[in-house]
């Protein structure tokens, strides 16, 4: 298992992992979040109709910036050229807003963390424009749901999680 953390040293300190002489290669990395909250607020949302404004957009737009600065927040992810970001919402039930990222690079390692945060951001977005109708939402469920490129190579997730009852 110690010889699978590449971002610990012989002496177990932290890292950078140097991805110099790896190759460039087209690399994507999709992750995914739920936010969970009563049906109410979600039709909200849903209707552009919450107080603070378009929930939908500020939340796309919040994930595309994260995932850009995921090395600003992250601190031994290597800043990366994305070549691409789109975060995509869903309405899952009545209840439970789906959000996926997507992120792509050519580059020399993977961009798993930049759609991670990705989603995760978008979700906290969502929170913070809903939470004056509703204290109780909850984010559950993120995770990475596939990955291409790289040396290791492709990697898909098992299906999803069961969102938890309230």
């Amino acid at each position: 298992m110690a010889d699978e953390l590449t971002h610990l040293d012989e002496r177990g300190a932290a890292r950078m992992v140097d991805v110099s002489a790896k190759a460039e290669t087209a690399r994507e990395a999709v992750a995914e979040a739920r936010v969970v909250m009563q049906p109410a607020t979600l039709r909200l949302v849903l209707d552009g109709a919450m107080p603070k404004g378009d929930v939908i957009a500020a939340a796309r737009i919040a994930g595309i910036m994260a995932a850009k600065r995921t090395p600003d927040l992250i601190p031994l992810c290597h800043p990366l050229p994305i070549t691409g970001a789109s975060v995509a919402f869903e309405p899952l039930g009545e209840d439970t807003l789906r959000i996926e990222a997507a992120v792509r690079t050519t580059g020399r390692t993977g961009v798993e963390m930049e759609a991670l945060t990705a989603a995760a951001v978008a979700a906290l977005t969502i929170y913070d424009m809903c939470k004056a109708a509703e204290k109780g939402i909850r984010i559950e469920g993120l995770r990475l749901l596939e990955k291409r490129g790289g040396k290791s190579g492709d990697w898909r997730a098992a299906e999803p999680p069961q969102s938890s009852p309230r």
